[in-house]
C-alpha cells in the first residue's frame, strides 16, 4: 500500500513539474481584442467610454452582481475618473481609473483587480472612423505571471474575457445608434 501511494505521490509531482515548465514556456504578455462596426460618430461613441458611468451602463462585467457596490472618485469624465467596486465571486473587488485621452479616438484605463486573482492590466478603447460608422476596438493588455500561465492550459481567457467583450460591444452599438 504504502508503494503505491509513494508512486502515486512522485507521479502527481512529475505532472505538476511537468505542466509549470510547460507553461512557462508561454508568453510573458497577453492581449485580448474585440471590434465591432458602430453605426455612429465617434463622439457620441467617445462619451459613452470617457464617463464611466456611461460605460456602466453598457458594459457587461457588472451584470452578474445585482448588489455591486461601485464608488466613483475623480471627474465626472477624462482623465483621473476612476471607480472602485465590491461585488460577489462572480464580479470581485478592484478599481478602473481612466490614464489618457484623445478625443474623440482613444480612451486608455488602468484595470487594477483585487479579487478573485491580483492583476493589473491596461485596457484601451480605439474608435476610427469608417465611412457612415466607426469601428471601436476594445483591448486588454498585461503581464502574464507563472500562475496566470498554468491558468491558461485549462482556461481560455481570450475565448471568455472575449465573449465579455462582444456582448459589452454590442450594448455600446445598441446604445450609441439610438
Amino acid at each position: 500500500m504504502f508503494d503505491i501511494l509513494l508512486y502515486s505521490a512522485i507521479a502527481l509531482a512529475v505532472i505538476i513539474v511537468a505542466l509549470f515548465a510547460y507553461a512557462s514556456k508561454k508568453p510573458d504578455t497577453f492581449a485580448i481584442y474585440r471590434s465591432a462596426n458602430i453605426a455612429a460618430p465617434p463622439e457620441r461613441i467617445f462619451s459613452l467610454i470617457a464617463n464611466l458611468r456611461s460605460m456602466n451602463a453598457w458594459s457587461p462585467f457588472a451584470d452578474p452582481d445585482p448588489n455591486i457596490k461601485i464608488t466613483y472618485s475623480g471627474p465626472e469624465s477624462g482623465v483621473g475618473s476612476a471607480h472602485t467596486w465590491v461585488g460577489n465571486s462572480k464580479v470581485g473587488e478592484g478599481r478602473i481609473e481612466i490614464t489618457d485621452v484623445q478625443a474623440p479616438n482613444k480612451v486608455a484605463l488602468r484595470l487594477q483587480m483585487v479579487k478573485p486573482m491580483r492583476a493589473d492590466n491596461q485596457v484601451e478603447f480605439t474608435l476610427q472612423p469608417n465611412s457612415n460608422a466607426t469601428n471601436v476596438t476594445w483591448r486588454m493588455s498585461g503581464k502574464q505571471p507563472l500562475l496566470a500561465k498554468v491558468m491558461t492550459l485549462f482556461m481560455d481567457c481570450d475565448k471568455m474575457v472575449g465573449s465579455q467583450f462582444e456582448k459589452g460591444l454590442a450594448n455600446l452599438k445598441a446604445m450609441a445608434e439610438r
